[in-house]
């Protein structure tokens, strides 16, 4: 399993519009692509020194294939919009991680 997390700063100013943009549409398209089959949204609760809110949206794809194909196919146009909107009041960094194994209580 593949997890794509695209860690987000957004600024104060922005950010309940983002927040709710990110909620409504754009993480609702992302899964529409058909590519992940689930996803995440987690509120980092370190205090960054640049200001604003941190996120953390994690997206989980069967394969490294998939993922490729979110990249080709659909990343440049979902991405577009965010950068349209919010500009340079949104920092985003994402990483591709591989699952080696989940461990739970029991």
């Amino acid at each position: 399993m593949i997890l794509y997390n695209v860690t987000i700063n957004i600024d104060d100013s922005v950010h309940d519009k983002w927040l709710s943009w990110m909620m409504e549409k754009h993480i609702p398209e992302v899964m529409e692509t058909g590519k992940f089959f689930k996803a995440k949204i987690v509120k980092v609760l370190i205090v960054e020194e640049m200001g604003g809110s941190t996120y953390a949206i994690q997206y989980f794809a069967d394969s490294m294939e998939k993922l490729q194909a979110y990249y080709k196919e659909d990343a440049p146009r979902l991405r577009e919009e965010g950068v349209k909107l919010f500009g340079d009041k949104m920092l985003a960094f994402r990483t591709e991680m591989e699952l080696l194994k989940e461990f739970k209580q029991v």
